[in-house]
């Protein structure tokens, strides 16, 4: 059965594009069919495969509104079993349309039920920054929710916004729908970034991946050369940091590794598809605070 995360964060700039990229890279390397989907009409999920936006003819907006399906409108990468659904900027103007139309909700879902048991094992999706109509669809559809989270001051307080935003698709569209948080871009010389990773490990242990993405120049410049960095530069320390974060993401949507989840629930870092909203959940997060 196909497994659909989205990938969100009403904060940008926390590498949230690049973590669909490189993830969905991890993944079809270590031999599943991944297909990316693009719901972020500045389409950088699309150019970072080398694909000229502006040229499409037919996009993941097609999907939403019935015209197509999104086996249709995906486009093959240069990557081995890695396909995507490109966007444009047209999704802006279909944003406001969808909303005015009948379970709007359910749009990608309707469409994607067509594909979950059939072509891929994993669809990532790539949300806009916002909480608008493609990022409802996003997580009325989605198993999971990965959340981006940049170890500052900033990054962190959104927390909050994405934590009820969860909350409210789990009350209204999705009520399976569990997340998990990527410590992304982290610093090592950057005093603060310590002392945020370890309030989110204090505060969010069942929900905090272990695996943290640090900070690396090469993965910035992957997207510039169309490919993720497991292929753009294999042995970077972020490409196998992706690496890892695909073993740990496939352990937590494996059914079947009872042992691995009963292991990973005894040591309070719970590897499990659905993860329970902390208590915490609905309070303000302060810098510092415990």
């Amino acid at each position: 059965m196909t497994r659909v995360i989205a990938v969100a964060n009403s904060k940008g700039g926390v590498a949230k594009t690049t973590t669909c990229l490189s993830l969905g890279g991890s993944l079809a390397e270590q031999g599943q069919l991944v297909m990316l989907v693009d719901l972020d009409p500045q389409a950088h999920l699309t150019s970072s495969l080398g694909i000229e936006p502006e040229t499409l003819r037919r996009t993941v907006g097609d999907a939403l509104l019935g015209q197509s399906s999104l086996v249709a409108v995906s486009h093959e990468t240069s990557v081995y079993g890695l396909d995507l659904a490109p966007a444009n900027r047209e999704l802006v103007v279909l944003n406001k349309i969808l909303y005015n139309r009948p379970g709007y909700e359910y749009r990608l879902k309707t469409s994607l039920d067509h594909t979950r048991h059939e072509l891929y094992d994993v669809v990532l999706i790539d949300c806009p920054p916002t909480f608008g109509t493609l990022t409802i669809n996003a997580l009325t559809v989605a198993d999971l929710i990965i959340i981006p989270v940049q170890c500052e001051y900033y990054s962190v307080q959104s927390l909050r916004q994405m934590l009820e935003m969860v909350s409210l698709i789990r009350r209204k569209t999705n009520p399976q729908l569990g997340y998990r948080l990527l410590a992304t871009m982290f610093d090592m010389r950057n005093k603060v970034h310590p002392m945020i990773l370890e309030y989110l490990r204090n505060h969010f242990s069942t929900a905090l991946f272990q695996t943290i993405i640090q900070i690396d120049t090469r993965l910035r410049e992957s997207p510039a050369f169309a490919l993720p960095i497991t292929k753009y530069a294999p042995k970077t320390r972020s490409a196998l940091q992706y690496r890892a974060l695909a073993q740990e993401l496939m352990t937590g949507l494996s059914p079947d590794d009872e042992a691995a989840v009963q292991k990973a629930g005894e040591q309070e870092q719970e590897v499990i598809p659905i993860v329970p909203m902390p208590e915490h959940a609905g309070v303000h997060i302060e810098a510092g605070s415990q």
